[in-house]
C-alpha cells in the first residue's frame, strides 16, 4: 500500500461523512467504453461527430440516426459493477459514505446496491413516452428496430438522458451541491473535471480532505488535499 492510499484510507476510516464524485473512469473495469480517453467514444469515427449526435438538435432533426448510434454504443447490458461500485455500496451500508454524484449513465452503482446516487446525466436504464410519459426499461429500448415507439399511444421514447443542450434536471443538482457542500472527506475519481457544469461541483466542496484518484492528472490536481494517480480498482480495492 502507497503512502497515499493508507493516507486515503485513515480518511475514509476516520470519517461518516463522505461523498464520491465519479466519472466514465468508474465503470470503464466493468468493460464500458468511456467518453474522451485514446480508445473512447469520442475518438471514433462516424458520419457526424458523436458531440453532435448526443445534442438535443440532433436528437430532434435525425432521430433515426441518433437511435442508430444509440443502440450501437450506448446500450451497454450484461455488464456487471466492480470493485469500485462494491466498495462505494458498501461503505455506504456502514453508515460511513452519505451520497454518490455520478456523470455516468450506466446505473450500476445501484445494481452494487447504492441508494443514495445523483445522477447528473441520467440513466439509460429509464426511458419515456415523450407523447403519454408512460415509463420503459432498457430491454424494450434495445429491443426496438430503430426509433422505440410507445406501445400504448405510438408516442416516440426519448432515453432520460441528458443531452447535450440540455440543462441539468434541477433536484438533481440540488441534492448533489448540498451533499458535496455539507460532505467531510470528498473523494472524486475517474474523471477528467472538462465537462461542466458537472465539473464546476469540486467549487461547492468546503473541506480540507479533497481527494482526486485518476489515472492521468487533471487540471484540478493543484487544488486537491490528497492526488493518487492509479486505476480506481486498485486504489478501492485497499480500503476496506
Amino acid at each position: 500500500m502507497t503512502d497515499e492510499v493508507r493516507t486515503l484510507k485513515e480518511w475514509v476510516d476516520g470519517s461518516d461523512n463522505i461523498v464520491f464524485f465519479g466519472g466514465a473512469g468508474v465503470s470503464t473495469e466493468s468493460g464500458i467504453p468511456d467518453f474522451r480517453s485514446v480508445d473512447g467514444l469520442y475518438n471514433q469515427k462516424y458520419d457526424y461527430p458523436p458531440e453532435t449526435m448526443l445534442s438535443h438538435t440532433f436528437y430532434v432533426r435525425h432521430k433515426e440516426e441518433f437511435w442508430k448510434f444509440y443502440h450501437d454504443k450506448l446500450i451497454i447490458k450484461d455488464v456487471e459493477p466492480n470493485v469500485t461500485h462494491n466498495v462505494l455500496a458498501k461503505l455506504e451500508e456502514m453508515g460511513k459514505l452519505k451520497a454518490i454524484v455520478t456523470q455516468n449513465i450506466d446505473g450500476l452503482h445501484q445494481r452494487a446496491g447504492s441508494k443514495t446516487v445523483w445522477e447528473l446525466h441520467g440513466s439509460t436504464l429509464r426511458n419515456y413516452c415523450e407523447k403519454c410519459g408512460k415509463s420503459f426499461d432498457i430491454d424494450y429500448i434495445a429491443a426496438a428496430d430503430n426509433v422505440p415507439k410507445c406501445d400504448e399511444c405510438g408516442g416516440d421514447i426519448k432515453p432520460d438522458v441528458v443531452l447535450y443542450e440540455e440543462g441539468l434536471d434541477s433536484d438533481v443538482m440540488s441534492g448533489a451541491i448540498k451533499a458535496i457542500a455539507e460532505a467531510d472527506v470528498l473523494i472524486i475519481g475517474g474523471t477528467s473535471l472538462v465537462v461542466y457544469p458537472a465539473a464546476g461541483l469540486i467549487d461547492y466542496y468546503r473541506g480540507n480532505k479533497l481527494v482526486l484518484v485518476n489515472k492521468t492528472a487533471t487540471a484540478q490536481d493543484s487544488r486537491a488535499d490528497l492526488v493518487i494517480h492509479d486505476s480506481l480498482g486498485a486504489v478501492f480495492g485497499e480500503l476496506l
